[in-house]
């Protein structure tokens, strides 16, 4: 565990403010579920809770499928990193942090995609030129945004139809009532 040098007092209620550059440098924001652990030692370890983990078999096959069946780089994200990709090195994306732009798409709560060729980052810190084509689709559950599903392609043959359009939406909507089971 890293010490940080920083030590908060827990109020009248029992909270404890998480200082604004930690909350920053691990990404948890006003609303962001956390878990809570305690150690044997009486260490309190607060996690950022990650509903999707809890279909990750899903998820993987599903991704499999779409990837399959449309042609195109298929991926799930989280709210912080992606957790399945099939139709690309998962090397190069699976537990990598997507990037402020898919978080947005997220937040929004809107498709989007490539339609006036405008490019988006995936994965944090990335340049656009390698995309071709992208569809992002936020995936909801219980009025929550829980992650996406994301569509992309290196070829510059392959463009964003209706098609994908709906097989994304689709994707991202199964998943959403997933975790409402």
């Amino acid at each position: 565990m890293k010490a940080t040098g920083i030590v908060r007092k827990i109020d009248e209620l029992g909270r404890v403010v998480i200082p604004k550059e930690i909350r920053k440098a691990l990404r948890i924001r006003e609303g962001d579920p956390l878990e809570i652990y305690t150690e044997k030692n009486g260490e309190i370890v607060l996690k950022k809770y990650a509903p999707m983990g809890d279909i990750l078999e899903i998820v993987t096959q599903y991704v499999e499928s779409l990837a399959y069946t449309t042609e195109f780089i298929a991926c799930v994200t989280d709210t912080e990193t992606i957790i399945a990709i099939s139709g690309a090195p998962k090397s190069d994306f699976l537990e990598k942090e997507i990037s402020e732009h898919v978080l947005n798409v997220m937040e929004e709560r809107a498709i989007w995609s490539t339609k006036d060729d405008t490019k988006m980052p995936i994965l944090d810190g990335e340049k656009t030129t390698k995309y071709t084509a992208q569809i992002i689709a936020p995936i909801i559950s219980d009025a929550d945004a829980i992650g996406t599903v994301i569509l992309f392609s290196f070829d510059h043959n392959q463009k964003i139809t209706d098609t994908e359009y709906k097989m994304v939406k689709s994707a991202a909507n199964f998943l959403g009532r997933q975790m409402e089971t």
